[in-house]
């Protein structure tokens, strides 16, 4: 195997643009040939995703409007992992506002957001879940739980209409459902 990729040299980095939680940072690199390029990147903490399976095997999905798609979507739930909590602990927290359900769960690995993103999503399964209150979704989520046979949820996956659709392949590669 050739050795040649070699890590680009960081040569500075500068806020672009903050609203919220976003945060977008201008980094400009020297490339392997000598020549620099600038670079935006979203700058953005740990999160989770959480695929979510009940007693008789359905999945609990949250169904939201997405600004960036504009389209509804039906999406496992989700958020920023807060600081001092686990992954384990942020993915029954975000569950519990964003469905009411509560279960068993277990840390199945990491991802990585994408090439341009310093975010790092936990996938988190939760097995046995049932609901245990109504939703307490945050002031901007507008949310409706839904649940989904496994067939269909291996559909909605196979279409690619979701985002986190690698927290839904890993889980159910990690519970043997694939």
């Amino acid at each position: 195997m050739d050795n040649s990729i070699q890590e680009w040299k960081e040569l500075s980095r500068e806020m672009a643009f903050q609203k919220y939680s976003r945060k977008i940072e201008k980094v400009i690199f020297q490339l392997p040939n000598g020549k620099e390029s600038d670079f935006y990147i979203k700058k953005e903490g740990p999160a989770v995703a959480v695929l979510a399976i009940t007693k008789n095997n359905e999945v609990v999905l949250v169904r939201q409007f997405r600004p960036g798609p504009k389209t509804i979507l039906n999406e496992l739930p989700g958020g920023y992992i807060d600081q001092k909590e686990t992954p384990e602990e942020a993915g029954l927290r975000e569950l519990k506002e964003e469905t009411g359900y509560a279960g068993k769960a277990q840390f199945v690995a990491t991802t990585l957001d994408c090439a341009y993103s310093t975010m790092e999503r936990s996938c988190v399964v939760v097995t046995e879940c049932e609901k245990v209150s109504e939703p307490t979704p945050d002031e901007n989520e507008f949310v409706e739980t839904i649940l989904l046979p496994l067939e269909d949820f291996r559909t909605l996956l196979k279409s690619g209409k979701m985002t986190d659709i690698e927290v839904g392949y890993i889980g159910l590669d990690f519970l043997g459902l694939l």
